[in-house]
């Protein structure tokens, strides 16, 4: 049954809620031992003929003393937690109190523990939430920003397509700015998903067109994907069949398509080509993407740490692209938008540069 003793006694507390090392342990045997010295004095005394007031006085020296070595091992552990605690309150989360002990303040200094771990990583996910949405926000405004000094300067007339390109990544923008709003189901590890239906060469064609768009507005810009000028690559894209659908959320998969893309043409050699490929999956309107370049590649020992928050490599810095390595924010969010599908992403092999894979289950997927 579970509402008996056996449910709610902790995996470390013994039967009977009282533990062989614990405080009221410890005070019982204080109190035991105080009466026995004394009651031991009292007895050599009467056989000794002892004056009693000498034996009152080592009998209190002898309890004080034992008192004494008992309060010191019980408010030692409390002064190193109120230390401890005092340091979390001024914001250092890196503190932690020794965990040496098998009674109640072992117990507290284990909570205490606890509690900076939490601490710590709510403060680290609400930095990297920070630098994610920076991160995404850069992308759009980059994207209209060149669609605008296209217009200005002449470059490109201001006719209904262009100004489409243009809301698109004011919409999309929009969108970004809406998820700030939903940061407390971000904390709870809850994302809504607004699945749908959709052809993906068309939508894939406007991904490729925009982050075609969004380059020359990076030029001499750091952004999230560090600072490069790459119009010398050649974006190709690769859909078969070509009335291939998928069921996903597309803003998402946007995220990952335009990360993915961002990488690629970063680590590409000169006049290199990116290529974005789809195919159908195993399950009905399951998606297969892989982006290919023809850079250096990723030596399989890295291969675990590709997607790891902050991860930024050096293989950009063999070719004298994209050095600097940008933030290594984008393959990490990219992983975040496929694990909210239930799908999964990797480095694959290559004969050349680097392949990224990536599987999107489709209508059957289950969110945990």
């Amino acid at each position: 049954m579970s509402g008996g003793p056996a449910a709610r006694r902790s995996p470390g507390e013994p039967w009977g809620g009282l533990r062989p090392f614990s405080i009221k342990t410890k005070l019982g045997a204080l109190v035991v031992i105080a009466v026995l010295i004394t009651t031991g004095l009292m007895m050599i005394a009467m056989r000794t003929a002892t004056e009693l007031r000498f034996i009152t006085v080592f009998s209190m020296v002898a309890t004080l003393l034992i008192t004494q070595f008992v309060a010191h091992s019980l408010t030692a552990p409390l002064d190193d937690m109120n230390a401890v605690a005092r340091a979390i309150s001024h914001g250092d989360y890196t503190r932690r109190v020794r965990e040496n002990r098998r009674d109640e303040l072992g117990d507290l200094a284990q909570t205490i523990n606890r509690m900076a771990d939490d601490l710590e990583a709510q403060e680290r996910q609400r930095k990297e939430l920070v630098a994610n949405v920076s991160h995404e926000l850069r992308t759009p405004i980059a994207g209209l920003r060149a669609v605008l000094e296209n217009i200005v300067d002449g470059v490109s007339p201001a006719d209904p397509e262009t100004m489409r390109t243009a809301l698109k990544q004011t919409e999309r923008l929009g969108r970004l700015v809406e998820t700030l709003l939903d940061l407390s189901r971000l904390d709870n590890g809850v994302v809504p998903l607004r699945r749908r239906r959709f052809e993906v060469w068309p939508y894939l064609s406007g991904v490729l067109k925009e982050a075609n768009m969004a380059v020359p507005a990076r030029a001499g810009i750091a952004s999230g994907s560090g600072t490069h000028t790459r119009t010398d690559v050649h974006l190709h894209l690769d859909v078969s069949p070509p009335e291939l659908t998928a069921h996903a959320d597309p803003e998402r998969i946007h995220q990952v398509v335009a990360n993915l893309i961002d990488n690629a043409v970063k680590h590409s050699p000169p006049h290199g080509r990116v290529t974005v490929r789809a195919r159908r999956g195993q399950q009905p309107e399951s998606l297969e993407l892989e982006v290919l370049d023809e850079g250096p590649g990723i030596p399989r020992s890295e291969w675990h740490r590709v997607f790891e928050r902050f991860n930024r490599g050096s293989a950009g810095a063999s070719n004298g692209q994209g050095g600097d390595g940008g933030t290594g924010l984008g393959l990490a969010i990219a992983r975040w938008a496929v694990d909210l599908h239930g799908g999964g992403i990797g480095v694959a092999e290559s004969e050349r540069g680097c392949r990224i894979r990536v599987t999107l289950p489709g209508e059957t997927s289950v969110l945990s």
